[in-house]
């Protein structure tokens, strides 16, 4: 753990997870990650956030070494219990300390965690609770990525801690972050999390840009010591630009897909396109979540199975649909034997909003000649698009 003064008078309570593969049984941790907190001491002492109940103990222990004797608030954030876990022994622990929440979240905490009404103090956005020399703000920022989710400023420090928003799953001994090392870890954490609420992020990030910020500490990975690299990239991440890039997400069974999706990989890079293949039965599904960010193109490439396409580009589909990216363009290339419903049934998968889809190229058997003139053709339709809307 680390547990360092971070300014006067609020501290770290980082707990690393350095072993954690998986969260929500879904996203994969490659590099692990934390479960940070945060302690002020004041005239009320306050534990922004808590820790997911498997670190209950060392966060416990953390606030042995403080030698925490009193807490008059929890400040919850976020009600997902990998930061809310921890609050039933909490309050078992400190009986006297008042959870403040949103609304939302109280509903949330009450129904998850089953906490009694009457541990809650209910805060709108925009109020402020003094807790001595520090002011704690509230702005509410539902969406980032629950209904519910607050971010507190200290006024006093100028620190905002921003819960999910601008975090990273990273197992880490530093406690600020170094702009080569975090970029790639926190656009996969908002690759992963984040990308569904885009729109909701422009406009919490408008709120935050007038507020005077030295200090974004975060609930997972290391605080920023330089909050415009971060933010200025989420501005990135968040607009409607795109890059000229085609992402491949693809299954073969028997060589055909892999012969169709190696030749076109081929005459799009000789048009200067960026080309991101990626092996469904090999994929790190958190690599492919990044590549779509920026992607102007994507394209689904697979073999037939009874008649539809098979069941990780199935799952790769879902998951393009609900992280709801940016692309512009999006297209089917894939082979069959005896017949085929998929198009019909990837079409569903499309993501209900302005994408277009560009004529898919389905073949029967291994890629002739005349297949590959098809490929040649969307190719070509694919560079005159992203010309055409200045992506090139």
């Amino acid at each position: 753990m680390i547990v360092s003064e971070i300014k006067d008078g609020i501290y770290t309570i980082f707990l690393q997870d350095w072993d954690r593969r998986l969260f929500d049984e879904l996203i994969p941790l490659p590099d692990g990650t934390t479960y940070n907190s945060y302690f002020l001491f004041d005239e009320k002492n306050v534990l922004i956030d808590t820790a997911d109940p498997v670190k209950t103990e060392k966060l416990f222990e953390a606030l042995k070494r403080l030698n925490v004797k009193k807490i008059d608030y929890v400040v919850s954030n976020h009600s997902e219990q990998d930061h809310s876990g921890s609050l039933p022994d909490l309050i078992s622990k400190f009986p006297e300390a008042k959870i403040v929440v949103s609304e939302k979240g109280k509903k949330f905490l009450t129904s998850l965690l089953l906490i009694p009404e009457e541990k809650f103090i209910v805060i709108k956005d925009g109020e402020v609770l003094s807790i001595g020399e520090k002011k704690l703000r509230f702005i509410e920022a539902p969406w980032v990525h629950w209904p519910e989710t607050i971010l507190t400023y200290e006024e006093k420090n100028k620190v905002l801690f921003s819960c999910d928003l601008f975090g990273s799953h990273l197992a880490t001994s530093k406690i600020y972050s170094c702009e080569n090392e975090i970029y790639e870890p926190a656009k996969r954490y908002y690759a992963e999390i984040m990308m569904p609420f885009r729109t909701h992020i422009k406009k919490h990030l408008e709120k935050i840009e007038k507020v005077d910020i030295d200090l974004i500490a975060p609930s997972h990975g290391p605080i920023h010591n330089s909050p415009p690299f971060i933010i200025d990239a989420y501005k990135d991440w968040i607009s409607d630009n795109v890059k000229n890039e085609v992402v491949i997400p693809y299954i073969s069974m028997h060589g055909s897909v892999a012969k169709m999706v190696d030749y076109f990989i081929d005459r799009l890079t000789e048009k200067g396109i960026v080309v991101k293949p990626f092996n469904l039965s090999k994929t790190d599904i958190g690599q492919l979540a990044i590549s779509f960010v920026d992607a102007a193109t994507v394209i689904i490439a697979s073999p037939t199975v009874l008649a539809g396409p098979h069941p990780l580009i199935f799952y790769a589909s879902y998951l393009f649909k609900i992280l709801r990216p940016k692309t512009k363009f999006l297209s089917i290339i894939g082979s069959y034997a005896w017949g085929t419903n998929m198009v019909k049934l990837l079409s569903e998968m499309v993501p209900s909003r302005d994408i277009e889809v560009l004529e898919p190229i389905v073949i029967k058997g291994y890629p002739k000649e005349d297949d590959f003139d098809l490929l040649d053709n969307l190719a070509e339709r694919i560079y005159i698009k992203h010309k055409e809307n200045k992506i090139i």
